[in-house]
């Protein structure tokens, strides 16, 4: 029991040390290394900050709405059975 005691306190303590040691500073681009390409339309490279944050599509809010009254669905023309 104790060995199993001292096998849980290591791991729980190799698991917080492996955690604090990220690195807390900017991102930069890698030496050596081309400039990211302006994306099609753009007229300027976006910012490190503009890639790090995620779009409404990544982080999509939360609808605590009720359903008020039941809504027939609308067909879904690719809503097939599986083939076989």
């Amino acid at each position: 029991m104790a060995k199993r005691r001292i096998l849980i306190i290591t791991t729980c303590a190799a698991a917080a040390l492996l955690g604090a040691c990220g690195a807390k500073e900017d991102l930069k681009p890698a030496a050596n290394q081309p400039a990211p390409v302006v994306p099609v339309g753009a007229t300027r490279a976006p910012t490190t900050e503009e890639l790090t944050t995620p779009d409404a599509q990544a982080l999509p809010t939360r609808s605590d709405e009720l359903l008020k009254r039941s809504e027939k669905r609308e067909p879904d023309d690719f809503d097939l059975p599986p083939p076989g």
